[in-house]
């Protein structure tokens, strides 16, 4: 069976009920499309967690970047991915491993074996999608 995206109306359930965004691979560089994209969450009402290796201990959008999903010490609803599709299926074991709810890669990235594992865990898997722009066209009210 192939991977088919969640419906909007449940992107938009998803996006109403989600509170934490971990966001993977997000760029301290204001100019990077993860930087704007987290920006415009958090705009919106979403508490973004940048997750980075390169600038883990620093702040990135005034939280705290951690540098794997392990190390972050709260809860997680959306881990939205900013990596290349080689890297996922290691970015789905981790959110697994954090109870993460939805594992959300963004637009151009697709990883079968990510939405494989994220989908046996028991999370939703949205990919090759922007979180942004779902979260315009599902969810205008918060614009």
């Amino acid at each position: 069976m192939s991977f088919e995206n969640p419906t909007r109306e449940e992107i938009k359930d998803i996006l109403q009920n989600a509170g934490n965004i971990a966001v993977v691979g997000l760029s301290d560089k204001s100019d990077r499309t993860s930087y704007m994209v987290a920006n415009a969450l958090q705009q919106r009402g979403y508490r973004i967690i940048p997750v980075n290796p390169a600038v883990a201990g620093q702040q990135i959008l005034g939280e705290t970047c951690y540098a794997s999903l392990k190390d972050i010490p709260d809860p997680v609803d959306i881990v939205n991915v900013f990596r290349r599709s080689e890297y996922c299926a290691d970015v789905a074991r981790e959110a697994a491993d954090i109870n993460a709810k939805v594992l959300w890669l963004q637009q151009g990235i697709i990883s079968d074996e990510a939405a494989a594992i994220a989908e046996q865990a028991g999370m939703k898997a949205i990919m090759d999608r922007c979180i942004k722009v779902e979260d315009s066209i599902t969810r205008p009210e918060r614009s």
